[in-house]
């Protein structure tokens, strides 16, 4: 199989894969303000924000009045927005910074309670790119470690897409690196013929990182009505937010959708989520049908739940009647398991650079040569339908 070339792919987050900061200057970094009320937070925040030599803290503000009083005068790439702040919480100031300042990109941060879940995702909905747990919300021995590099992972990549949309110069005599999530070019990009050995869809797995929550209810929402093949979601969230992203989901597609459960059959029609912190799996059942697993078997691609784990198991299940939706996200979760799928005969699905918010995952996919559709999110819900009724379609590209 003829595949398109592309540069080595790096680790996800991986400092490779970003731009490096040219010695004694701070015109490349990537500028952070952090707002929260708290001033204890503020602080930790700022000492693991610049633990790395690419990241500039530029601005700090107590509450949001005065983040958008402050930071449009300050150039910001990347701000870290608390959500439940006095005098203006996060969820009033986000419209007004998006606004205020073009290309911004916002990680919402908010501990892990079942309120400010659903707060983060009406936030994820208003614009916001990404969401982290606030530190207070974690526990366990390595929390302030997997805290901190998350943090540095979603800064670095969310700073260097904001600078390369606002086309911000470098320094001279530095040589820009495009990160594997800013490598696109659809013209490029070779779509794969479907598999004679594919058959009619039985079922779907959809993975998603940054970005993925929009994504989610854009495509769910536009299913076709007839459309009735489960749908299985490895959505990159932490605990507490994936029931309150279930719950959305049903609400904006009609459909039934829930956080699933460890031993529960699957059903046509349903939608499942994995719960934060656990992989899920699916596997035949000896009686029939197929049931749904969950562990906290070790992270892949830094991430509990990852797709590949979902999407290697389903192609066990499912073989050629599977179909893959890789959505937006930072790295190249979904990209080992979209392999097997591809070798198996499955259909594999990626959206387009220009809807996704980074086009990590799907872009790793689509630069190995094995996706047979590559559209904006809004087409992929059709695309779906034709497939549950057709068993071979030709590949099409966007135009």
């Amino acid at each position: 199989m003829e595949r398109t070339p592309h540069p080595e792919h790096q680790g996800e987050g991986s400092a490779a894969s970003l731009p490096r900061p040219l010695p004694g200057s701070t015109a490349d970094r990537v500028r952070v303000a952090v707002v929260d009320d708290s001033a204890v937070v503020r602080s930790i925040l700022r000492r693991a924000l610049e633990s790395d030599p690419a990241i500039e803290v530029a601005a700090s503000a107590a509450n949001g009045a005065e983040a958008i009083r402050r930071l449009p005068e300050r150039d910001i790439d990347v701000v870290v927005l608390d959500i439940d702040m006095p005098v203006m919480d996060g969820l009033e100031a986000l419209p007004h910074l998006i606004r205020d300042i073009p290309g911004l990109q916002v990680i919402v941060a908010s501990t892990l309670t079942t309120r400010n879940a659903k707060i983060s995702l009406r936030a994820l909905a208003a614009g916001a790119a990404d969401y982290i747990p606030k530190p207070e919300s974690l526990t366990g021995p390595n929390a302030a470690e997997e805290f901190r590099h998350e943090l540095l992972r979603k800064v670095r990549a969310l700073g260097a897409i904001r600078r390369r949309r606002n086309r911000a110069p470098l320094p001279p005599g530095v040589v820009a690196a495009r990160p594997p999530e800013l490598e696109a070019d659809p013209a490029k990009v070779l779509l794969r013929a479907f598999d004679r050995r594919r058959e009619a869809l039985e079922a779907v797995v959809i993975g998603s990182s940054t970005g993925g929550p929009q994504a989610l209810f854009t495509m769910l929402a536009a299913l076709p009505e007839g459309f009735h093949s489960p749908i299985l979601i490895a959505q990159h969230m932490p605990p507490a937010f994936t029931e309150m992203l279930a719950e959305q989901i049903e609400r904006l597609s009609g459909r039934t959708c829930r956080q699933a459960s460890d031993g529960e059959q699957v059903l046509d029609g349903c939608i499942y989520i994995a719960p934060g912190d656990y992989h899920m799996t699916v596997a035949r059942a000896p009686g029939g049908g197929f049931r749904i697993h969950l562990d906290q078997g070790p992270k892949e691609n830094y991430c509990r739940p990852s797709v590949d784990p979902l999407l290697r198991s389903a192609t066990d299940a499912w073989g050629p009647a599977l179909a893959a939706v890789i959505l937006t996200g930072m790295g190249k979760d979904g990209l080992a398991g979209s392999t097997a799928l591809a070798e198996a005969g499955g259909a594999i699905l990626v959206q387009d650079e220009a809807s996704s918010v980074v086009w990590g995952m799907p872009g790793a996919v689509a630069r190995e040569g094995i996706a047979n559709v590559m559209l904006p999110v809004r087409e992929l819900a059709g695309r779906l339908g034709l497939l549950e009724r057709d068993p071979v379609r030709r590949p099409e590209r966007p135009a």
